[in-house]
Formats: structure tokens, sequence, C-alpha cells
């Protein structure tokens, strides 16, 4: 019987921070990391605008590097936090705590085995950041629960009434031993999930993490979804994408109607010698108050921003430079992982 006293939180609802790790020399950043410190100092001045921000550092070197690098660019230090610990790489999203909350305040760190996608990169010091972070006391009396199974927190959505929406062609990757109904019992177990919806279309050239739903379909408050179309037939995301598009109408809520949608534009090809980058305008991220939506110096840039903040009515819209992400494979709710409000 499900539990219903935890249960995973909306990212519309109230939040205490926003949580990141800053790119250095020892990232897979090295190659170009002037350019993707733009965009994470863009992001910070957005984020403090609204909230605080946790940054991870790997040691006292980079903590006093970004201290001046956000102090020259007029961001306000007061929000923000320093944790330093060690880490592979940036993408917070699917290395950070998944945090369930209770109505009594309370909160579970839930805490899934990070494998680098699959064990297409080094993770070992990923897979132990929770941990660090709890032993740093940067969650308070929050518990930690471990489950030794592999799930990254871009592979999941929440719409903070007991559904989750997760796309197969990830989940299947990381456990290909399991059928969709273990899957679903191991993800209604560990998020406190009424019900699990899947998706077998949708993926996005340049995206190394097998599909996973933050790139191609969002929900947003009043039984919506944003998703990533493409309106361009003779680009080879088109069928795809147009089948994903099926699958999302014939979803239903949990009282039977069916979700309202929000299609986002596309964006033009944007190649790195030769390879194509994954440019979806789904990856945003909600913090208390605003939208971040990423940018890449597209014509469809202002028409995704306008989509977005049309299906989250009332809140301010921030569009945050993210084309330096996309050359590693990401945007910006990738390398961001938000924490319910009371909890740090």
């Amino acid at each position: 019987m499900t539990d219903h006293t935890l249960r995973l939180p909306a990212e519309w609802e109230p939040q205490s921070a926003v949580l990141i790790a800053w790119p250095h020399a020892g990232t897979d950043w090295a190659e170009r990391l002037d350019s993707v410190e733009t965009t994470y100092t863009a992001l910070a001045a957005a984020v403090t605008r609204f909230q605080p921000l946790i940054i991870v550092v790997p040691d006292a070197d980079l903590h006093a590097h970004v201290e001046t690098l956000l102090r020259e660019h007029g961001v306000d230090l007061k929000p923000v936090r320093f944790v330093e610990l060690p880490y592979d790489d940036t993408w917070l999203r699917d290395s950070g705590p998944i945090t369930l909350s209770a109505c009594d305040d309370s909160y579970q760190l839930t805490d899934f085995r990070f494998t680098g996608w699959g064990g297409k990169f080094s993770s070992t010091q990923d897979d132990a950041l929770v941990a660090g972070l709890v032993e740093a006391g940067v969650f308070g009396k929050a518990t930690h629960r471990r489950i030794d199974w592999a799930l990254e927190g871009g592979a999941i959505e929440s719409d903070g009434e007991g559904t989750v929406l997760t796309t197969w062609r990830c989940l299947v990757q990381r456990h290909p031993e399991q059928s969709r109904e273990e899957m679903s019992a191991i993800l209604s177990d560990g998020l406190h999930a009424e019900r699990v919806l899947w998706l077998d279309y949708g993926y996005l050239e340049g995206d190394d993490t097998d599909a996973h739903i933050d790139t191609l379909a969002r929900f947003a408050p009043g039984a919506r979804i944003v998703f990533q179309a493409c309106n361009d037939a003779s680009d080879p995301h088109h069928d795809e994408l147009q089948r994903m598009a099926d699958e999302l109408a014939a979803l239903r809520t949990s009282d039977g109607r069916p979700y309202q949608l929000y299609p986002l534009p596309w964006a033009q090809p944007i190649l790195d010698e030769g390879r194509r980058l994954a440019a979806s305008y789904a990856n945003y991220l909600i913090v208390n108050g605003a939208v971040l939506v990423p940018a890449y110096g597209d014509p469809a840039d202002d028409e995704a921003a306008r989509i977005v903040g049309s299906a989250h009515p009332g809140r301010e819209i921030v569009q945050v430079p993210c084309r330096p992400l996309i050359w590693q494979n990401g945007s910006l709710h990738c390398i961001t992982m938000q924490l319910p409000s009371g909890l740090a």
C-alpha cells in the first residue's frame, strides 16, 4: 500500500534553495571553462534574485575564484552558500538528492545509485555526493535513504500529487533485465508515487542520457505538460517527437482528464565539429516566483520563453544563455537541483 506520508513535490512548489556544482579544470568542462563559466555566472545571478543558492566547490581555491567572479558580475553573495566536496562533474540534476517531503516538515533525501548514465563516464565521487552533503550538514535533520538502483533525477518528473512521468528508453538501458512493471514498482516505492506514466518515444541527438524526461516533457501546474516539439518535417527528430506528442495527448490525469499540452518551438540545428547538440527548451528550471529558460542564440528563444511562461502563469521569465552547456550534452535543468522549502 502506498505510503502517503512522504511525497515527491512538484518543482513549482516553494523552494529553500537551488544546488549546483561549479565547473573546474578537473571536470569535463576544462577545454571550454571560460565559456561555460559565463552560463554558471548568469545562472547564479538569476537564482539569487529569487532564493538562496548552494554552490559545491572542490577546494578553497575554487571557492575564492567563484566568489571573485560572482562579485565582479554584481551577483549578490548574501544568499550564496559554499560547500567543499569532491565531484566528477557538475550534472547535479542526476547526482544530487531527490527530496521527498511530508506535511510535518520532515524530509527524506532519496539517494539512488548514480552510474554515470549507465557507465558512460566515471561517477564514483558523484555517487557519493549526497552522502557528503548530508555529512556536511547541508540538510539539517533530513533522513537519508540510499537505494541501490540506478536512477538519475533528470529521468523523472513529478506533478506533486503522486504521478511520476519517465521514459522507457532511459530506464530499460539502465535495467535491461527488469520489466516495466518491476521498474514501476521500484519507482513507486522509492518515490512514494501512486502511479508511473511511461513514454516510449522521444529522443534528442547529442543527448547521452538515453532520453531523460527533462529534455522532452515537463509537468506544469493545472494538469499541463510542456514538451519539446519539432515542426520541421525534414528534421530526423520529426517523426519520433510527433509520436511522443501523440503519447502525451493520450495520457490522462489521475481523475481521467487529458492534459493541456504546450508544444515548444524547435531550435535550428547547432553543430560542434559536425556533432549535433541537444538544444532542448524543455530543460528549464522553476524557482520561487520565476522560471529560468534556456536560450541558445536561436530565433526560437523568445517564443520558447513565452510558451513556458504561459504554462507557468504568474512567474517572471528569465532567459539564461545555455549554448555553452549543450557542448557537454545537457542544459539548464541538468546542472541544477532544487531543494524544497524548509530543507536547507
